[in-house]
């Protein structure tokens, strides 16, 4: 049941952490490309990125495009990738240290811009190499069933294809995402600090919405207490008041209303930091037809929650991570559909190692969304949902000792405060972690196990 707890301040980097992975870093990555190449029989690995789906092209040529598309071009024996970028994209190119070269394709540029002064996209293909004997391992954004589903626009994947061949062109978007062993699946100390300050960023933003919450605030003026500083949003802020009950729906206008819904969320590069509840100071606030609310929802979701972060550790498979919820929350009532949690990283959901029957292990550097979602058409919802780093002593002797000391400290308070034993190699990243509040306009009232 819930207690009354003083909500500590764990804090925060003092200044932003330089999120700047070095040149020989970059180098050493495509290193890690060229031996996948060598393994699997390819000559070349081609990266698609946009503003929507950039992940992949920020981990290998360390740039996301801004409006454009972009396309790397990495050769199996050769040291220069080849980094095609739109008019605007290559001003923005200095923003890598990667060691590249950089081209101007134009029609990757905006709709009507100069398109006469660059090579045709045949020609540029002709001289990286890619021709009948080459064979091409090309990473959009998602994998499919299928080795030949390539998640990128049919005008480049037709044109790979038509110089090398369909047979010769196969898709590598697991290369970067696939939960066991793709590149992106663990993140750098550099990639910590930053997901760390992040996810602080987004739950001090959260937490000031929160305890701005009463009847008849608008929600425009809520997410105002976000406080947001530029940092690259990961995706829409989301904020549900009054009659606004759409699923990812944006603020609209609505106004709190007593004894109503309320959810939000502010995700930013790394971090996804939601909340939701009833706006009401205790259970006499809630509608008739949410009797119960606590007792015979939010403590079952807490407690299946915290079954859920004790199996956090290396090695642990996501398997074990999907029991804990289902077999303690059963469908009838709570809904969970999507995996029980999953990968963040700077695109929002990498992919998942959770699943039923999953023997995907986790591992050391992943950094885990704590993304379970219940729903029930009257009992409405709850959620704790933030970051968590699964790190062992040497990933965590290379991390900043100011973020081991407030993300020690925040585990500790789980422990202590909130009754949730975590393995010694979690590191929570949030300032609201394991912080559910049901009566919203309560918010120091916090669920915690018995």
């Amino acid at each position: 049941m819930p207690s009354r707890l003083n909500w500590p301040g764990f804090g925060l980097a003092a200044a932003p952490p330089p999120f700047r992975v070095s040149r020989p870093r970059y180098a050493g990555r495509h290193e890690t490309l060229r031996a996948r190449l060598h393994a699997h029989g390819f000559t070349h690995l081609l990266v698609y990125g946009d503003r929507e789906h950039f992940a992949n092209l920020l981990w290998a040529a360390g740039i996301d495009p801004r409006f454009e598309e972009a396309l790397l071009i990495l050769p199996a024996d050769r040291r220069d990738p080849l980094l095609l970028l739109g008019n605007e994209c290559v001003n923005y190119a200095p923003a890598s240290p990667a060691p590249l070269r950089i081209e101007r394709y134009q029609p990757f540029s905006l709709p009507d811009m100069p398109r006469g002064d660059s090579r045709a996209l045949a020609e540029i293909f002709q001289d990286e190499g890619l021709d009948a004997h080459a064979r091409i391992a090309f990473a959009g954004w998602k994998d499919y069933p299928q080795p030949h589903q390539i998640d990128a626009p049919s005008y480049l994947v037709d044109a790979v294809r038509f110089a090398c061949g369909f047979e010769n062109v196969t898709s590598a978007a697991g290369w970067f995402s696939d939960a066991r062993d793709g590149v992106r699946t663990t993140a750098d100390p550099e990639e910590i600090a930053f997901f760390e300050w992040t996810n602080t960023l987004a739950s001090d933003g959260l937490r000031r919405i929160i305890e701005a919450i009463e009847p008849g605030a608008l929600d425009h003026d809520l997410l105002r207490r976000a406080g947001y500083n530029g940092v690259p949003l990961g995706c829409h802020m989301t904020l549900k008041c009054g009659e606004n009950r759409v699923s990812l729906a944006s603020a609209r206008g609505e106004r709190i209303t007593r004894g109503g819904r309320f959810s939000a969320g502010i995700c930013y590069w790394g971090a996804n930091v939601c909340r939701c509840g009833w706006v009401a100071a205790g259970a006499k606030g809630l509608p008739a037809e949410a009797e119960g609310y606590v007792e015979h929802f939010v403590q079952p979701y807490f407690d299946a929650m915290a079954a859920w972060f004790e199996l956090l550790k290396p090695g642990a498979p996501g398997g074990a991570l999907h029991a804990a919820i289902h077999d303690r929350l059963p469908s009838d009532r709570f809904h969970v559909f999507l995996n029980a949690g999953h990968l963040i990283g700077f695109d929002e959901w990498i992919s998942s190692p959770v699943w039923a029957g999953s023997d995907v292990p986790l591992r050391s550097g992943m950094v885990l969304q704590a993304d379970v979602i219940p729903s029930h058409p009257d009992l409405y919802s709850t959620r704790m949902e933030d970051g968590y780093l699964i790190a062992d002593e040497a990933l965590q002797s290379n991390l900043d000792p100011g973020l081991l000391h407030r993300c020690r400290a925040r585990r500790a308070w789980m422990r202590d405060a909130l009754g949730i034993r975590l393995d010694e190699s979690v590191l929570p990243l949030s300032n609201l972690c394991g912080w559910v509040a049901p009566y919203l306009l309560e918010p120091s009232l916090v669920m915690t196990r018995g």
